[in-house]
């Protein structure tokens, strides 16, 4: 593909932004964000204990990955760190039956499949 750095930089914009996006609205209110979320999964199998660290940490990660996909830094690590980025948090969305959650976050996981696929694909003839 002749233009494939500016092709797959459009590709994983959208997503790039989505996850930078969730992430860094919610740094600046950590503490509140990691309440509505122990709140959120009271309901949840998991533990307590392990939900209050990782609601710290999750935005952290969404705005990481975001910004690397966004700069095209260690791609296919960051494509794997998101794809089970999402599988954890498709896990904790049906440890409470929140199916809606599920939906974006398997749009989200699909997404960044694609750009695996294309960036396996297509990433030879740069």
């Amino acid at each position: 593909m002749k233009d494939f750095k500016t092709v797959f930089f459009f590709l994983r914009l959208p997503v790039a932004v989505s996850l930078a996006g969730h992430g860094l609205v919610r740094l600046p209110k950590l503490a509140d964000f990691s309440n509505w979320m122990l709140t959120t999964m009271e309901k949840s199998v998991i533990p307590a204990p392990l939900i209050v660290p990782f609601s710290y940490l999750l935005p952290i990660l969404e705005a990481v990955i975001g910004v690397m996909l966004l700069i095209g830094w260690k791609i296919k690590h960051t494509l794997y760190s998101g794809l089970a980025l999402m599988s954890i948090l498709i896990l904790g969305s049906c440890s409470i039956e929140n199916w809606s959650a599920i939906e974006a976050q398997l749009l989200h996981a699909f997404y960044l499949f694609g750009l695996f696929w294309f960036y396996e694909r297509y990433a030879s003839g740069k």
